[in-house]
C-alpha cells in the first residue's frame, strides 16, 4: 500500500539494514514517508521506492525543525524518527519540540555519548567494565597501565564496532589512540578493562524485554559482529539475569520509550553492560525477531512515533539466525557467486550479497566490511545457526582476484 495520508519524517537513514523498512512501514500505516537528508545519493532505495525527499542540513537541529514545520503546515505531520544511530537524538528533539510523540531527548543524549553513559551507569551501581575517559595519548597509556592489560579502546561516539580495538600491549594503546585522536571526528576516548565472556544483546520495547540475542564476533583485536541467534540458547535464569541488567541500565539512563538495544557480556561475576543504544537494533536483528516471534519491531517503532496503538502480541515460537559475509581484503569486486546454492540450503529464508562486480571495497574492521548475509530459521537457535553457517559457505565475493 502506498501511503497518501499525513507525512512521516525520517531524519537520514541506514545505508544498510533497516532504513528502507522504516519507509515501507510508514506507508503500510497509511502515511507518506519523507526522508530528510543532506545527500540523497547515499540511499539508492529512495529513487527505486519513489520516496519523497527533502534536502536538509541534518546536522543542524534548527534546519531539521524548520523542514518538519513546513511538512506539518502543508501535509500534516504524523511523526518524526530516524533509523540512524547518529540522528535519533535530533529526530527525538525535533518531535518533542513540535509536540509529536517522542522519548526523552536528554536521555538520548546521555546514551549517545559513551563516556557520559558509563559515568551514569557506574554511579547508579549498574555493572560496567572499569574504565577511564582520556583526552590524549599519554592519558590513554597511563589508564591502560592502571586498569591492567588487555584493555579495549574505543571512541566515545560511534556504532557498528567502528574504531574499537583490543590492545594487549601499552605500545598498541599508544599507536591506536594516536589514530583516534588524529581523526577528523576526534572525541574523548574510552579505555576500559576487557571483559572475557560471551556477548549478548537485550532487545527492549517500552520497558518490556522482547528477547535476548546471542552474538558471534570476528577475531580480535576487532569486534565485528558476524552473526546473531534469536532467541539466544540460554537457560531461563541466565536470560532473565541479562534482561534485568539491561532494564536496570535503561532505568538509570532514563530511557523508557520505544525500542532500545543493550549490549552485554556475561562475565564470571554476572552480566555486565557494555553499551546502551537508544534505538532499534541493527545487524538485521529485527528481521530475526520477526521470523522467530512474528513481532515486527520496525512497525512498532513507526507506530510509536506516530502515536498509533502498538499490538504486543506475538504469533509464533521458533528461532532464527543470521551469518554475514565479511570481506578480508581491499580492492575491486571481481565476482559474486553462490546465491542460488545458499538459498536452496535447508532452513534458509534469505540469502543476499550486497556487493556487486566493480564495487570498490575498503576494509574498515567494522560493520561496513559485511557484504552479504544468510538468514535461516529452525526449531531452536543452535539448529538455525548451523543452517545459516552451512548456507554461508556457498557465498563467494572475489575481491582483487582473491576469494573470501
Amino acid at each position: 500500500m502506498r501511503g497518501d495520508g499525513q507525512a512521516f519524517a525520517l531524519v537520514e537513514s541506514n545505508t544498510t539494514g533497516s532504513g528502507r523498512l522504516f519507509a515501507a512501514a510508514a506507508r503500510e500505516r497509511g502515511m507518506r514517508p519523507v526522508v530528510l537528508t543532506a545527500d540523497p545519493s547515499r540511499y539508492p532505495y529512495l529513487k527505486h521506492d519513489s520516496i519523497d525527499v527533502r534536502v536538509v542540513s541534518t546536522s543542524e537541529h534548527d534546519e531539521v525543525l524548520a523542514a518538519c514545520e513546513l511538512l506539518s503546515e502543508s501535509d500534516g505531520l504524523a511523526g518524526v524518527t530516524s533509523s540512524s544511530e547518529y540522528f535519533i537524538g535530533t529526530a527525538t528533539a525535533v518531535a518533542s519540540a513540535m509536540g509529536l510523540p517522542a522519548g526523552d531527548a536528554a536521555a538520548i543524549t546521555r546514551c549517545r555519548s559513551k563516556h557520559h553513559q558509563r559515568m551514569v551507569l557506574s554511579a547508579s551501581g549498574v555493572p560496567v567494565p572499569r574504565f577511564r575517559i582520556v583526552s590524549d595519548v599519554v592519558q590513554a597509556v597511563s589508564a591502560a597501565a592502571d586498569l591492567g592489560l588487555p584493555v579495549v579502546v574505543k571512541p566515545s561516539t560511534g556504532t557498528g564496532s567502528a574504531g574499537v580495538r583490543l590492545c594487549h600491549k601499552l605500545s598498541e594503546v599508544d599507536v591506536f589512540t594516536r589514530v583516534l585522536f588524529d581523526s577528523a571526528a576526534a572525541t574523548p576516548v574510552l579505555v576500559e578493562e576487557y571483559v572475557n565472556g560471551a556477548e549478548f544483546s537485550v532487545e527492549v520495547f517500552d520497558d518490556e524485554v522482547i528477547g535476548v540475542v546471542a552474538k558471534h564476533l570476528g577475531p580480535h583485536p576487532y569486534f565485528v559482529e558476524l552473526g546473531h541467534d534469536f532467541p539466544a540458547p540460554l537457560s531461563g535464569d541466565v536470560a532473565a539475569a541479562l534482561g534485568e541488567c539491561a532494564l536496570a541500565a535503561l532505568s538509570a539512563l532514563g530511557v523508557h520509550w520505544s525500542a532500545t538495544h543493550t549490549e552485554l557480556r556475561m562475565s564470571a561475576a554476572g552480566p555486565m553492560v557494555i553499551e546502551v543504544n537508544p534505538r532499534l537494533a541493527g545487524g538485521m536483528i529485527p528481521a530475526l525477531v520477526q521470523r522467530a516471534r512474528g513481532i515486527d519491531l520496525v512497525d512498532w517503532v513507526i507506530a510509536k512515533a506516530a502515536g498509533h496503538p502498538v499490538s504486543r502480541r506475538h504469533s509464533q515460537e521458533s528461532s532464527a539466525a543470521i551469518r554475514f559475509v565479511q570481506v578480508q581484503q581491499e580492492g575491486v569486486v571481481r565476482s559474486v557467486s553462490g546465491l542460488a546454492e545458499a538459498a536452496r540450503s535447508p532452513g534458509v529464508d534469505q540469502a543476499v550479497i550486497t556487493a556487486a562486480p566493480g564495487d570498490q571495497i575498503r576494509v574498515t574492521h567494522s560493520f561496513r566490511d559485511r557484504v552479504g548475509y544468510v538468514i535461516a530459521t529452525a526449531e531452536d537457535a543452535v539448529r538455525a545457526g548451523a543452517c545459516a553457517e552451512e548456507a554461508l559457505a556457498h557465498l563467494r565475493v572475489e575481491v582483487g582476484g582473491a576469494g573470501r
